[in-house]
């Protein structure tokens, strides 16, 4: 039986999305249950095509929506991913907490690698309601967690995930600093990029490198590499 473990505001996420699961054979304009070949154990609810998806909800819940970055497979986020899949004592028996966590691919993938509890942060409702559906699929327990947390320091989970948090100013930079944060109090702090140009490297420590296996969204499709990066105290900013 799944344990679904739910913010109490929000709903395991048809209310939400259940028109754009219930799409026409052959539609491009919904979202599709998705085998992620590069995690085992991770079944994602992904748009057929992400740019169709964004203009059928604009048009039905009108503009000034967040992009459904939540319906689509970044590189980073497969990177850190496949890494926990492949390293599971880094989370196993931790409380874990993914920030900016967009699909939950890699919050679904510490509760599959045994974390004790996996926590899964963003500040869009579509995509909390898009975890709550992937976790279910995937049958595991994450919690989802609305708000922005930016400004604390991880709500004290012993290890911090992140994947393509840094692809623009001035998100970066409050994410740096969060992240600073958790790793002075003695988080593990992770994070999947494939080398973006926001990316304060200097900060961090390459730890694995993977060969992609399936297409990245939007400004991830042409490539097929991604990185896991740790985050280093020892290091400073130029």
């Amino acid at each position: 039986m799944v344990n679904l473990i739910e913010h109490p505001s929000t709903d395991p996420g048809r209310a939400l999305l259940g028109d754009l699961l219930d799409a026409r054979a052959g539609a491009i304009d919904g979202l599709r249950l998705t085998a992620v070949p590069f995690v085992p154990g991770v079944q994602l609810h992904l748009a057929s095509d992400a740019v169709v998806l964004e203009a059928r909800l604009e048009a039905e819940r009108g503009e000034g929506l967040a992009p459904p970055l939540w319906a689509d497979v970044w590189a980073g986020g497969q990177a850190l991913a496949r890494h926990i899949t492949e390293h599971p004592d880094l989370v196993t028996g931790r409380t874990v907490l993914d920030v900016a966590s967009g699909s939950g691919i890699v919050a679904i993938a510490a509760a599959v690698a045994g974390a004790a509890k996996v926590t899964a942060n963003d500040i869009d409702p579509y995509a909390l309601a898009a975890i709550a559906l992937n976790a279910r699929s995937s049958g595991v327990a994450v919690a989802v967690r609305p708000g922005d947390l930016l400004d604390g320091d991880g709500e004290g989970a012993e290890v911090i995930l992140a994947g393509d948090v840094f692809y623009r100013e001035p998100m970066a930079t409050r994410m740096s600093r969060f992240l600073e944060r958790a790793a002075a109090r003695g988080a593990r702090v992770l994070v999947g990029d494939p080398g973006r140009a926001c990316l304060p490297e200097q900060r961090f420590e390459v730890v694995a490198t993977y060969t992609l296996s399936m297409t990245g969204a939007g400004p991830d499709a042409q490539t097929n590499h991604a990185s896991v990066w740790q985050f280093s105290a020892g290091r400073r900013a130029c």
